[in-house]
């Protein structure tokens, strides 16, 4: 462990005294096709061996052609909301950087598509750190009293802006959704979000992009050309600074929850890389058998990596009731963010 995190590039917020977002619900969602380490050396200059090496991954989900973002977020949100007990909620949050399109935003469609028209409904783009980023949004609309349910979705169909034929991007990404349900209750409950700790750097936002589509590039007057609607990504620089910022903002939100790292019983990293997660475990001072992974199975599935998981861990009961529990996440922007809970152990599965 590396001492007490730097904050200066960090904002805390933590939930107003007597009234908290907790987890009420959790669900996920992934498209039922599945792409193999061997049939990506198909047509990619690669091996599974070169791609379990350097990412841990054997498989992952892609969507079929047609699908979109919304279809695996209404998936998830609607797990949630049945693990939740049913009901409607006042706000729908999606996290995502693969939306339906660039307007309007992805979360009224998927709210829509759940029954629920006529909610606050909005997207929150961080990449990989959208879902921590939704969840500090979500907490503060219960916290204020705008809201007492919110369905916080975090989902993403990376395969769609991944060049295929890029061997350093096309072997990470993947496709799915994981969402969760809060509710307003008291901060002493089980389930309860302590302190988000969030941060950026716009310096280096081109470590982790998409050159082309937006208004910088329209403003030209001149076409985007053909590689610049592919995600981009600088994978050596982004090792380093995915390590320290994580690291870092998963100490900060320990400290500010009065936290220990020998406290938490699960740590649930974004899954970038199996070698990012381990590296963040190790500088935090977390042993591997607590940190939690299941990118080998699904890749990196960008704002979904952190619901899938909670709720894929749930779901098989690896969480005990009132086991403490740290996310924590980073992307492109460049972003980052952590927050802590205990695990209520009332949520309801099953089909």
């Amino acid at each position: 462990m590396n001492g007490h995190p730097d904050l200066s590039a960090a904002t805390a917020v933590a939930p107003a005294a007597g009234r908290a977002a907790v987890i009420a619900g959790v669900g996920s969602w992934v498209p039922p096709r599945i792409v193999t380490n061997e049939e990506l050396t198909r047509y990619l200059d690669t091996s599974d061996e070169w791609i379990r090496s350097r990412t841990g991954i054997a498989r992952r989900h892609v969507v079929d052609p047609g699908v979109g973002t919304a279809a695996l977020a209404i998936e998830a949100g609607a797990a949630a909301l049945k693990s939740a007990g049913g009901g409607d909620v006042d706000s729908v949050i999606v996290a995502t950087a693969t939306p339906e399109r660039l307007c309007p935003a992805t979360a009224p469609q998927v709210a829509a598509g759940l029954g629920l028209s006529g909610v606050a409904a909005h997207d929150v783009a961080a990449v990989c750190s959208g879902f921590v980023y939704a969840l500090n949004s979500a907490a503060g609309q219960i916290a204020t009293g705008t809201a007492d349910r919110v369905l916080v979705i975090g989902a993403d169909a990376f395969s769609t802006i991944v060049d295929p034929m890029d061997r350093q991007t096309a072997v990470i990404f993947a496709d799915g959704a994981g969402a969760v349900v809060l509710r307003a209750g008291s901060a002493s409950e089980p389930g309860a979000l302590g302190p988000c700790v969030l941060g950026s750097d716009g310096e280096l936002a081109e470590l982790i992009m998409i050159p082309g589509g937006g208004s910088a590039q329209r403003s030209t007057g001149q076409l985007p050309g053909p590689d610049d609607l592919w995600f981009h990504m600088r994978g050596r620089d982004v090792y380093r600074y995915a390590v320290e910022h994580t690291s870092n903002a998963a100490l900060a939100a320990l400290d500010r929850a009065g936290w220990r790292p020998a406290d938490v019983d699960c740590f649930i990293p974004h899954q970038a890389n199996a070698r990012i997660c381990t590296a963040v475990g190790e500088r935090i001072g977390i042993p591997a058998d607590r940190v939690a992974s299941n990118i080998e199975r699904v890749g990196n599935t960008a704002a979904a990596s952190i619901p899938l998981l909670i709720a894929e861990s749930a779901a098989t009961g690896a969480f005990d009731p009132g086991a403490r529990i740290l996310i924590a996440a980073f992307g492109g922007g460049l972003a980052w963010g952590a927050t802590t809970f205990t695990w209520p152990g009332t949520l309801g599965f099953g089909d």
